[in-house]
């Protein structure tokens, strides 16, 4: 049997960046939570850490097998996957609630798709998506 050794100070402990988002996880099992606004302090996190959302890399980027792979995921993998690449995927109470998320910016930035042209066509891709809808006369993008 092999054992898979990890520097835990050299990782980026994502936790540290998701106290806000892991504060609202824990309101929602009490009271109703926009899930727009869980949606929004994930992106938050993203941002922080990688400088890009998951909005910025659109699903045909990843091949048929990545997404077969990401499909399969269990926390198991997982930790050990984002260990791999330098990320901690737990916080003080166990496997953060978004790990399929984090797991999914990892696989982004380590296929090479975090890239500006990458982020301006998922961002084009995204405004057209809004604007074919019969209600919407405008997209308003913030930063």
């Amino acid at each position: 049997m092999s054992t898979i050794a990890f520097d835990q100070f050299a990782m980026t402990r994502i936790a540290d960046f998701a106290r806000s988002l892991t504060r609202l996880h824990s309101l929602s099992r009490r009271r109703a939570v926009d899930d727009d606004q869980i949606d929004r302090e994930f992106n938050a996190v993203c941002q922080s850490i990688w400088g890009y959302t998951i909005d910025d890399v659109t699903d045909d980027l990843f091949s048929g097998a990545d997404h077969a792979w990401l499909d399969s995921l269990d926390e198991a993998q997982a930790r050990i996957f984002a260990a791999g690449r330098g990320y901690d995927l737990v916080d003080d109470t166990g496997m953060l609630t978004d790990w399929w998320g984090y797991c999914w910016m990892i696989l982004a930035e380590a296929r090479g798709l975090l890239t500006p042209e990458n982020r301006t066509a998922a961002r084009a891709a995204l405004e057209e998506k809004y604007l074919a809808s019969p209600n919407v006369i405008g997209v308003i993008v913030g930063r």
